[in-house]
């Protein structure tokens, strides 16, 4: 689905366009993308949509699992007590539902919800199933979770490509890290994987098929907590100091990582969607009668360790902001409770 942000009515309408060609070529498990109810945008008005697991979204996937007899999957934000997660949902024909909450939320998806701290594997009538979300599947630890425990795994994922990121500035001008050094070349070029040969080099050791859903279209955003962030993007690429003035109200645009598919145990892509389209695929896949276990060493995930670390800074740096939110979310909510609202 393209990602960029519309109501949530219009958008639950369009997967289910989606949905019903894909039960009509025989599908019995359909994953839908990362936030594919809002769409993907660092903003407070993304974030203030966030549901319980009583709310829209929910009853959606709840109805058309139902209506359609498929199991169904797919990530939103969710709200729980006093906090937000990026959670994917998993529901069946008959209603039973499962659920996950992302592990590792990427750079500035941390200032708009907490992190996850569990797996979850979903005992289903298809087969065991594990869960993950977008940068998730970087982190080898999670993999090894699922270890001997599943026999499949789905993923849903909105990556925007955050190494080719072109900033927009007030005054018009575009600012693309096209001329950075070798090393900032090197991770560029082996984030490409990210989200294809790695993530699948993962299933293949797990010993399972993985069904994997992005989005498409152009991610365009604003830089939460724009001043800290894009100082630390100065220390990559120092000619956007001569822009401090503007970082305020700097835009962000970036494509997103295309990498709708289907894969088999041994990490062979069985269908794929076209990059730069809406579309889905529909394979035929071969589970095991009970979950299989690993053979040899994990490989590793093949992401330079400059990038874990650059995450990790950010993640703290925005926590603050994400409390300072949060805070405020669920003050404006109470408040409409006592009023009535």
């Amino acid at each position: 689905m393209n990602a960029s942000p519309s109501p949530v009515k219009e958008r639950l309408t369009r997967a289910e366009n989606f949905i019903a060609q894909c039960v009509q070529n025989g599908a019995q498990l359909v994953v839908l993308p990362e936030v594919f109810n809002t769409g993907y945008e660092y903003s407070d008005k993304n974030y203030l949509q966030a549901e319980t697991l009583d709310g829209v979204t929910v009853n959606w996937v709840k109805k058309t699992a139902s209506h359609y007899h498929v199991h169904l999957a797919g990530s939103f934000l969710r709200r729980e007590q006093d906090n937000i997660f990026n959670t994917m949902l998993l529901v069946s024909p008959n209603g039973q539902q499962w659920h996950y909450d992302k592990n590792y939320p990427w750079i500035w998806e941390r200032a708009y919800f907490q992190k996850g701290t569990n797996t979850t594997i979903a005992d289903t009538e298809l087969g065991k199933i594990g869960f993950l979300i977008c940068w998730d599947v970087a982190h080898p630890k999670l993999w090894q979770k699922y270890s001997g425990k599943v026999e499949l795994m789905i993923v849903s994922s909105c990556p925007p490509k955050a190494l080719d990121l072109a900033l927009v500035f007030p005054s018009g001008e575009r600012v693309i890290n096209k001329n950075t050094g070798s090393h900032v070349q090197h991770v560029k070029r082996t984030s490409e994987k990210t989200f294809g040969e790695y993530l699948r080099r993962q299933a293949s050791y797990l010993g399972v098929p993985v069904a994997h859903a992005t989005s498409t279209g152009t991610f365009t955003s604003l830089i939460p907590k724009p001043r800290s962030s894009l100082a630390i993007l100065s220390l990559l690429y120092p000619p956007l100091w001569k822009y401090k003035s503007q970082f305020d109200h700097v835009r962000m645009e970036a494509d997103y990582y295309n990498e709708t598919y289907i894969a088999e145990n041994s990490g062979a892509v069985l269908q794929c969607v076209q990059p730069n389209t809406e579309g889905f695929a529909v394979s035929d896949v071969t589970l095991s009668d009970s979950p299989p276990k690993p053979k040899g060493k994990q490989p590793p995930y093949g992401i330079p360790n400059f990038i874990y670390q650059f995450d990790t800074m950010a993640n703290i740096i925005l926590a603050s902001e994400y409390k300072k939110k949060k805070q405020r979310y669920f003050s404006e909510q109470a408040s409409l409770l006592r009023n009535g609202g």
